[in-house]
């Protein structure tokens, strides 16, 4: 499911907001993932294990914020299942093994998350439906995710640029 340009109902809101939930959910389990496969390496990196520390921590607070928001709509709950489904089709084409760097897919995986939010702002922002919870404190929450994610691509760029 795209984000579309307008966000119009409660429950359009929740099924938008539970794809942001399944795609922190993805970021925390790739960075989890690459963790550890760090145990393998000959010599592990502190900064990039550092990276991916941050990376699960920061995507577990997001999932809770993101909960938070989902509770507080009159919406019914979208089974777990079609959401997952919903985000594999959108925004799972790869797996952490596609990449030949580490860096290189958590930059994917911060990348996907910063648009996907971007979008939602963007519709949310383009629409005068009224929801189950205040707009103002919606938006501020997602945008406050967003720059999150902003900082992550730019912290994943920053180490990358080191490396070259």
């Amino acid at each position: 499911m795209s984000v579309g340009h307008r966000v119009t109902s409660d429950h359009q809101l929740a099924r938008l907001l539970q794809i942001g939930i399944v795609l922190e959910e993805v970021v925390e389990a790739r960075s989890y993932h690459h963790y550890q496969s760090l145990d393998d390496a000959p010599t592990l990196d502190p900064e990039i294990e550092s990276l991916l520390e941050h990376a699960a921590a920061e995507s577990a607070e997001h999932r809770k914020r993101l909960e938070t928001l989902v509770d507080e709509l009159d919406a019914e709950s979208i089974p777990f299942e079609e959401i997952e489904t919903l985000v594999e089709a959108q925004y799972g084409g790869t797996e952490p093994e596609d990449f030949d760097d580490i860096l290189y897919d958590q930059l994917c995986n911060e990348e996907t998350a910063y648009k996907f939010y971007d979008d939602l702002i963007g519709a949310l922002r383009a629409s005068d439906e009224a929801f189950g919870i205040d707009r103002d404190r919606l938006i501020e929450t997602l945008v406050e995710i967003r720059e999150e994610e902003a900082d992550g691509v730019e912290e994943v760029t920053k180490l990358m640029n080191t490396r070259q």
